[in-house]
């Protein structure tokens, strides 16, 4: 039996149904035809020329992306553009595309389950789930199997993530146990008082903003600890999960594998050479 586009939808759709996808979102099959053929799938974070470079050079038929290409609407793909050039470059080589995004957060499992799994925990429950003793929904709480001090973890979240110039930074006690955690894959400074209310320990997540995590933290207390990843680890993960749907589903008839071209945008990090005191000024 040869798999087409459309049967790779159809098994990317029962796993993360386009109707969990929020209003704004941009999901589904970008380009391609559903009636050709596929033999290799590769799996990405972002579709992007390195991406896209990889695709053609490792001969797949098939892209299933986590971000929309084509989030905001558009009114022509020339190729000229940064995106419609993707788009031209796809076609002419006869590349589909399909983009799984807040469908694939909201599921269970989703990209908050692959990221839990990465880094150890054993998933209770959604952070906010759909409806009340919902499976699906975004994020997730987890436990890890013994706590384990705030340092300890911080260092795990990192050692089970793609490395990146970004790195994983934290806020918190370092001596502090931590055995409940709470995790998003994905920008989730908007979830913070979710991970209150959830009374974790921690909570991991990316693109934590300045003033959202400084208003978090400020009452003290029993507040969860914070750990930043970028984006674009935070969500990697899932794509492996997104593999194992397809290949499962189209056993024998796709080869799938994921890309490890690192996307986050971030290429340098420094950290200042001055001494400074605990005020910030120069000592």
């Amino acid at each position: 039996m040869t798999a087409t586009v459309g049967d790779v939808v159809a098994a990317l759709e029962r796993a993360y149904p386009p109707e969990f996808a929020e209003s704004w979102d941009a999901v589904g099959l970008v380009c391609g035809d559903p009636a050709e053929p596929v033999r290799r799938v590769m799996f990405c974070v972002d579709v992007v020329e390195a991406t896209v470079e990889q695709a053609l050079a490792e001969g797949v038929q098939m892209i299933v992306a986590h971000h929309p290409l084509l989030l905001r609407g558009v009114h022509g793909v020339p190729a000229n553009d940064t995106k419609g050039r993707i788009v031209h470059r796809l076609i002419r080589a006869g590349i589909a595309l399909f983009c799984a995004h807040t469908n694939a957060d909201s599921a269970d499992p989703g990209v908050s389950d692959a990221l839990a799994a990465a880094i150890g925990l054993t998933v209770d429950r959604p952070l906010d789930p759909h409806e009340p003793g919902a499976r699906t929904g975004i994020g997730r709480i987890g436990t890890l199997p013994a706590a384990e001090p705030f340092s300890a973890f911080v260092q795990r979240v990192a050692d089970a993530l793609p490395p990146t110039e970004w790195g994983v930074r934290a806020a918190g006690d370092p001596d502090r146990m931590i055995r409940t955690v709470a995790v998003s894959g994905g920008a989730g400074d908007s979830y913070l008082g979710h991970a209150t209310r959830a009374g974790v320990d921690a909570y991991v997540t990316a693109d934590l903003r300045h003033h959202p995590a400084g208003e978090h933290l400020e009452p003290g207390g029993d507040q969860p600890a914070l750990v930043d990843v970028a984006h674009w680890a935070s969500e990697w993960p899932w794509c492996q999960q997104a593999a194992d749907v397809v290949s499962a589903a189209l056993t024998g008839t796709v080869d799938t594998f994921v890309s490890t071209r690192r996307t986050d945008p971030w290429t340098l990090h420094a950290r200042s050479t001055d001494r400074h005191d605990a005020q910030g000024g120069t000592q």
